[in-house]
């Protein structure tokens, strides 16, 4: 499916998030999301438990497969299109949900949690993800500027940054249903939360995080997989001898 960046520019700019339907193929998503239970089976199997509130992070860091596909072209074009010209790879994680893992995500802001030059995640659905499931759902508009977070995080359900129950009009966010394969490209500034999974079945999406590569930012340690993977960081760049 050929991809709209010129709408995709101006959804991102306007509201902070992109929707980018079938971006991939479900054949795709579908390796992916076996590669996703290959890694955590290892990791099971390494410490004796599973990733805790339904969350993994570093699948790059281990993966081939993820090496590959952080760096995927598709993502990239898009990424230039609406973000920046040199693109750096930060992380990424694996977010599931199942029978007996159904949180909802509460609302916040990525930026809450890592501060720093501005960054853009994309939520990848690995299945079909619907309201039922706990698809994602963001506030149009709300990137332009960081919100207090000042909500109760003493539920044990692994989100320490939160806006308060009720801080957002839930009338005027939109609830991205998307068949797996699609993303949502959002800005670190955007509120956003997912729905419960009261489906009964599982629910697996893949989210890699990316910066500019020339942003002034800090160095993170969760980032430990960081790659610039297009256009080069000024930094990097040979500074030619004025005598020469």
């Amino acid at each position: 499916m050929t991809l709209d960046l010129t709408t995709l520019r101006d959804d991102f700019s306007r509201d902070g998030f992109a929707i980018a339907r079938n971006l991939f193929e479900r054949s795709e998503v579908q390796r992916l999301k076996l590669e996703c239970i290959d890694i955590l089976e290892a990791v099971k199997a390494e410490t004796g438990a599973v990733a805790g509130h339904g969350v993994y992070v570093g699948l790059a860091a281990r993966s081939p497969v993820f090496q590959t596909a952080v760096g995927d072209a598709r993502i990239l074009d898009i990424l230039e299109g609406i973000f920046a010209p040199d693109i750096e790879f930060l992380s990424d994680k694996v977010v599931f949900k199942s029978e007996t893992t159904t949180f909802a995500s509460p609302w916040h802001q990525d930026w809450s949690y890592w501060h720093g030059a501005h960054k853009l995640s994309i939520w990848v659905a690995l299945d079909d993800a619907t309201v039922e499931n706990g698809c994602l759902k963001l506030f149009p508009g709300s990137h332009k500027s960081a919100i207090v977070h000042d909500g109760d995080a003493s539920d044990g359900n692994g989100f320490g940054n939160r806006l308060q129950a009720g801080a957002v009009d839930e009338s005027r966010a939109v609830t991205a249903e998307i068949e797996a394969g699609g993303a949502v490209f959002f800005h670190d500034l955007t509120l956003h939360a997912s729905h419960p999974n009261t489906s009964g079945e599982g629910r697996w999406v893949w989210i890699p995080t990316y910066r500019d590569a020339n942003a002034e930012d800090t160095d993170y340690p969760w980032a430990v997989a960081a790659k610039v993977l297009r256009g080069e960081k000024l930094n990097a760049r040979e500074v030619p001898d004025p005598r020469v």
